[in-house]
């Protein structure tokens, strides 16, 4: 099976940005509400204080002030479904793999439009804490392992060297840098 990560790879931004920036749009409260908690979350995260996973608890605090339900998320991935990559949509199968630390249930909605498996952080939509480990580095590896005991990954493509685990047990391991996708060798070269 072919292996993706999804934001910066086969999307064309952070889809977790992009969801916060429509919900102000659609309660601009929640910005003056949350912006307190995520500042500091992003000051405690860059001083070592917090985890990552703390500090994306603090981003995701502005998920207490409003109501996610699937009419309000195909409503944002009907705006969005655009920033899926030509590049993927060209080769995409179905069964490939999109293995995200973004929240699983923001990326339900476009893996299930795209016809492809996911796995992704578990993300509490009321409060914003996770459930589980945030799905990132050595965790991605771990859950993939773990949904499939036996899977081989053909092909995985990234545009993080933070996924360079899952790139260690891919046959072959790609950057992708916008729409141009780079074999990506572990002796520090590259080839298209």
């Amino acid at each position: 099976m072919n292996v993706y990560d999804f934001d910066g790879t086969i999307y064309d931004g952070d889809s977790s940005i992009d969801f916060y920036l429509f919900c102000i749009k659609k309660k601009p409260v929640i910005f003056w509400k949350s912006i307190f908690n995520q500042l500091s979350g992003a000051v405690l995260f860059k001083l070592g204080i917090i985890s990552r996973k703390r500090f994306k608890e603090k981003y995701f605090c502005f998920l207490k002030r409003i109501s996610i339900d699937d009419a309000l998320l195909n409503e944002f991935w009907n705006q969005k479904y655009s920033r899926v990559k030509a590049w993927y949509l060209k080769q995409k199968k179905s069964d490939d793999l999109v293995i995200s630390a973004s929240p699983e249930f923001l990326l339900r909605p476009v893996c299930e439009k795209l016809g492809v498996s996911l796995i992704a952080s578990e993300v509490d939509i009321l409060t914003g804490h996770f459930e589980g480990e945030n799905c990132r580095g050595e965790e991605k590896v771990r859950r993939f392992q773990e949904q499939f005991p036996d899977g081989v990954i053909e092909r995985f493509y990234t545009d993080s060297k933070a996924d360079l685990p899952l790139m260690r047990i891919a046959k072959e391991a790609f950057f992708v840098q916008k729409q141009t996708v780079i074999r990506y060798c572990f002796d520090g070269q590259t080839k298209s």
